[in-house]
């Protein structure tokens, strides 16, 4: 196997992680600039890439997501039937805060102005009852022209069941505007609801121009370069993607950034021999925590950017929150400490990066206590500490106590507001954190994992070898994946097994032709069956796995009780049940790098340094070895107070820890001398 490349692009870091087919990886990090295929590259420079002998490269990236938050679109219109232009503003009728009556759901990402309507109605079986009016599409069309629209959204009412308007629509602006972008909701995602439908097809066809301007521009790059294999993109669903087929489902990489780092944690605690783990990546903007139960992660059907416009694509579960390393402290007018969710970014950064912030951040109040030292990424970012307490004295001032009470306050705040969110996706999913692992990792992860550890009684950590480039290492652990889904709406007691098998050998045909298209070899090829199943009168589904041929429900109804039973505490075995729809999960399976070194450090074991480090726990400042990364090996044990430091992270173990390094030289951590195992 040659070289694997792997690129993952954060909010203040560009992470590159190289796989030589021996088990050795090279990484770097490098801060994101704004031109983001600069930011790339120089990446790849720094790693030592050599293009012309990579054989894969994989690529997560915030591009949409940054789009979708900053609202930074091409001119994007939405072509619906009339009655209907108002579904997106509309919408569930829900907000974020039940109680807050002053704040209101974010606008519609398409104005009023620019959702057009033209004359068409489906009914809910598919049968024509008004014909797609030409006038009204010749209208729209020519209205398109003189706005200079370059993406357009096509949302009928019910094409979900019968398309056939939508895709005369579609031919019609082809035809006539071959300049501009066309996404069709019966194509994009074929289900009843008009709103989740409506909302994720102009998400699709706001990010289609985007995605495609710059994969296009870092394929040039790429191949310039000497790279010529297939560019592969991250998407949400925690698969790969060709660009081609980006642009036609570019909603999908709306959560690429955050799915490399769950993958990767995942696979993680899987090698290490752990079922049940929860991931947290905190990096210099946010911290990301998913969570793996029974070996499985999970899958969500309905999220958002912004509250209230729903992007419906499968994507893995991640919690987000703005509690990263560059994340700002300051004091409301209770005077209460808050950190985050402002960030410094990349640019300026944190106050003790010099670059102009003035603001201070978690990674300033770390600099301050002892825990950092004056050199990351390698020693292309140096720290200032005498700009670091500048900026934490400023709150230090606020808050009426000393500058190290204040960075020790700053710390635990961060720390809550990150222990709360692992509650959420933990013990509120019904889950005993004393049952899981944790895998920390990102720049700042293993700063804050025994910390949080102890909090919610996890009673082992694990730390990857390069904590800081880990995301970047999950886009060389996964498959191609495509999802398909078609809807099915039948009682469980009235549906045919045959009917049903017919179906899904349809779906699968489609999802074999699309894998043909990203050049997966047959062979390489695996399909698994889901049916979405709800009891009669629920708006959620819960996909059931089912066996291929289907040729009889036995089992289909009992597997969805205890499905349910499991996700949220209750089943009603007297309800009627029925059928939703089905999907096809398809995947191409890649060749994996392997991740056991070759070769690593040897005894002794030997602090490099000590420095002064401050607890959280108390006033006292001790005085704390360092030890470095490269030099451990498999076997080694560490107590602490320590402080473990290389280019891409420093893992802090407190008084009362331990670490050893196992064979794949993750360090498994005790939080707790005696830490409390079930």
């Amino acid at each position: 196997m040659g070289q694997q490349v792997a690129v993952d692009i954060g909010g203040t870091f560009t992470d590159v992680c190289v796989a030589d087919g021996k088990g050795n990886l090279q990484v770097a990090k490098v801060p994101t600039s704004d031109g983001v295929t600069e930011s790339v590259l120089r990446g790849l420079d720094e790693a030592g890439v050599v293009l012309k002998d990579a054989e894969f490269f994989a690529h997560g990236t915030t591009v949409a997501t940054n789009a979708l938050i900053n609202r930074d679109f091409p001119r994007a219109a939405l072509i619906t039937t009339r009655g209907f232009r108002d579904v997106l503003e509309v919408g569930s009728g829900t907000k974020s805060d039940l109680w807050d009556a002053y704040a209101d759901v974010a606008p519609p990402y398409i104005a009023r102005r620019d959702r057009l309507v033209v004359g068409e109605r489906i009914d809910g079986i598919g049968r024509v009852i008004t014909p797609l009016d030409l006038h009204d599409a010749e209208v729209v069309i020519e209205t398109m022209r003189r706005r200079e629209i370059e993406t357009v959204a096509i949302c009928f009412v019910n094409s979900y069941v019968n398309p056939i308007h939508e895709r005369e629509m579609e031919r019609l602006v082809r035809e006539a505007l071959p300049g501009v972008v066309v996404s069709v909701s019966s194509l994009v995602l074929p289900e009843i609801q008009e709103h989740e439908r409506f909302s994720t097809t102009v998400v699709n066809a706001l990010l289609s121009p985007l995605i495609k301007r710059y994969t296009a521009g870092l394929e040039s790059e790429l191949v310039q370069a000497g790279y010529r294999g297939q560019l592969q993109l991250l998407h949400g669903g925690g698969g790969l993607m060709t660009p081609r087929a980006a642009e036609r489902y570019a909603g999908r990489l709306a959560s690429s950034g955050v799915a490399a780092g769950a993958i990767a944690s995942r696979h993680i605690a899987l090698s290490c021999g752990f079922e049940n783990s929860i991931g947290l990546d905190i990096g210099g903007t946010s911290a990301d925590i998913s969570i793996v139960a029974d070996g499985q992660s999970r899958i969500v059907r309905n999220w958002h950017v912004d509250y209230g416009h729903p992007i419906c694509f499968p994507s893995l579960e991640v919690l987000t929150i703005g509690s990263g390393g560059g994340s700002l402290a300051w004091v409301d007018d209770g005077g209460a400490l808050r950190v985050g969710p402002r960030s410094a970014g990349a640019v300026p950064g944190p106050a003790c990066y010099g670059l102009g912030g003035a603001s201070a951040t978690t990674t300033d109040a770390q600099l301050v206590l002892g825990r950092l030292s004056t050199s990351l990424a390698g020693g292309r970012r140096i720290l200032d500490p005498e700009l670091a307490e500048a900026a934490v004295a400023d709150v230090a001032a606020d808050l009426a106590c000393s500058i190290e009470d204040a960075a020790v306050g700053i710390l635990r705040v961060a720390s809550a507001n990150m222990a709360d969110a692992l509650r959420i996706m933990s013990v509120r999913r019904g889950h005993d954190p004393r049952d899981f692992a944790l895998v920390a990792f990102g720049g700042a992860g293993p700063l804050h994992a025994v910390e949080l550890a102890r909090e919610l009684g996890i009673p082992e950590i694990v730390i990857p070898p390069h904590p800081g480039t880990t995301s970047a290492l999950g886009c060389l652990l996964v498959d191609t994946r495509h999802d398909f889904a078609a809807m099915f709406l039948r009682d469980i007691d009235a549906a045919d097994p045959y009917e049903i098998e017919s179906k899904f050998l349809e779906i699968e045909s489609s999802a074999r032709e699309s894998l043909l298209d990203d050049h997966v070899e047959p062979e390489r090829m695996s399909l698994q069956r889901f049916v979405e199943v709800r009891y009669r009168g629920q708006y959620r589904t819960l996909p059931v796995a089912v066996g291929s041929p289907v040729r009889t429900l036995d089992g289909l109804v009992t597997s969805f009780h205890a499905q349910h039973r499991s996700e949220f505490g209750f089943s009603q075995l007297e309800a009627e049940v029925e059928i939703y729809q089905l999907s096809v999960a398809a995947f191409g399976v890649t060749e994996k790098p392997p991740l056991t070194p070759d070769s690593w450090g040897s005894p002794p074991l030997r602090a490099t340094t000590h420095r002064r480090v401050r607890s959280n726990d108390g006033d006292a400042w001790l005085e704390t070895p360092v030890f470095d990364r490269e030099h451990l090996f498999p076997g080694a044990e560490l107590t602490g107070p320590a402080l473990v430091s290389q280019s891409d992270s420093t893992t802090l173990l407190p008084a009362g820890s331990s670490a050893v390094v196992d064979d794949m030289m993750n360090l498994r951590v005790s939080p707790c001398e005696k830490a409390a195992r079930r």
